[in-house]
């Protein structure tokens, strides 16, 4: 009887819980159809309402992203095809095993879905690898912006030991042993000469048309109000005002292409990272890294310069903190002037589960439709 009795109590708790959670749910859901937050993003982006910004923080409204009508014939221009092959060619590398498509592949995002890269004898990187979607819009490119130009970044993994492992001296000496390729210089050149500046010109032509495709958020803005739902549009009436992402987050790649602290340094523990500061060498850049865009993050995780997190709930979840966890104080700044100070712009921002739910999934309207390249025959 006793048995009977606490079975009959737990299943009515049960029920009661549920009944609940679904009377909370319900609560949410008609607290978004009767507010009108609807009716004040369903204009042109002019009309929106202006942003939460932090004073000196410079900020773009959102852009969205133009149809490319001209893919197709871009494609055919001789130096972008030039430039493909050698992107998606291994002989590249020392050991004639890795290829910039190694490590940035089209069927992952134009990154390689780990943590950190992996190249020459299977060794491991320190970072986790930038996807390449829109990667000509970049101002600087690594995640500590140590390249200016998009030469400079391919020259980077080409030349580095644990990933490419090729001397530059040698590479036109070993591309001009293969039959098709003087063609294609010649194509592209209008000489068949190949040169290592040659061909770091056509992989940065090609990485140039390596572009998101757009989003329903882009069709949102461009006029489809149907494309974004209730809780889309509240997640980014959040993402403007109380969540405080356009402060780092912006225009038309949601990114400020600036550098920040955003409390991930791991100073002198594992996974220490110095950022910024290992190009610069100054003492305000410790544990800076460049703003990501958000344009299509629903697939180029893991995330982070470290790659340590897959969860983009998390990540809010992470940022709703404020992550201020391990700020210097006078003593410690006196003693140790590299101790690292997360960035000012992130603060607590007290957001319930209901407004993190709504934020991350108007995040994910950030992401469009993948192309998956084809991987082309490459010359012998």
């Amino acid at each position: 009887m006793k048995s009977l009795l606490l079975k009959t109590s737990f299943s009515i708790l049960f029920i009661g819980l549920i009944y609940v959670l679904l009377s909370f749910s319900a609560s949410f859901s008609e607290k978004l159809a009767s507010s009108n937050w609807r009716e004040i993003y369903s204009k042109p982006t002019s009309q929106w309402p202006k942003p939460t910004i932090d004073d000196g923080v410079q900020w773009q409204e959102f852009e969205s992203l133009a149809i490319d009508t001209s893919y197709y014939d871009t494609m055919e221009n001789p130096k972008v095809i030039l430039g493909q092959l050698l992107f998606f060619d291994p002989k590249l590398s020392g050991s004639s095993q890795v290829s910039c498509s190694s490590c940035h592949d089209p069927e992952l995002a134009w990154g390689d879905a780990r943590e950190v890269s992996l190249g020459n004898d299977h060794l491991q990187g320190k970072r986790n690898t930038p996807s390449l979607y829109n990667i000509g819009a970049r101002k600087s490119f690594f995640w500590d912006g140590r390249a200016a130009t998009l030469e400079e970044q391919a020259q980077g993994p080409i030349t580095a030991h644990h990933e490419m492992s090729m001397e530059p001296k040698n590479l036109a000496k070993k591309l001009k042993k293969i039959k098709g390729y003087p063609v294609l210089f010649q194509n592209a050149y209008g000489s068949s000469e190949i040169t290592y500046e040659k061909i770091l010109q056509s992989l940065a032509v090609f990485q140039k048309t390596i572009l998101s495709k757009r989003s329903r958020f882009d069709a949102f803005m461009d006029g489809d109000y149907t494309q974004l739902s209730d809780q889309e549009i509240y997640g980014l009436h959040l993402f403007r005002t109380k969540a405080r992402c356009m402060n780092c987050h912006s225009g038309k790649y949601l990114t400020d292409e600036s550098f920040h602290n955003i409390g991930l340094t791991y100073y002198k523990r594992e996974y220490e990272d110095l950022g910024l500061y290992t190009v610069t060498k100054k003492a305000e850049d410790v544990g800076k890294f460049r703003t990501p865009s958000l344009r299509d993050v629903l697939y180029t995780g893991p995330w982070m310069h470290n790659g340590l997190f897959d969860n983009i709930t998390g990540i809010v979840n992470m940022y709703n903190s404020g992550m201020h966890m391990i700020d210097p104080d006078e003593t410690e700044k006196i003693a140790d002037p590299l101790f690292p100070k997360t960035d000012v712009l992130m603060q607590p921002l007290n957001l319930t589960d209901d407004e993190i739910v709504a934020l991350v999934s108007f995040i994910k309207t950030l992401s469009g439709r993948q192309y998956k390249m084809e991987r082309p025959q490459i010359p012998r």
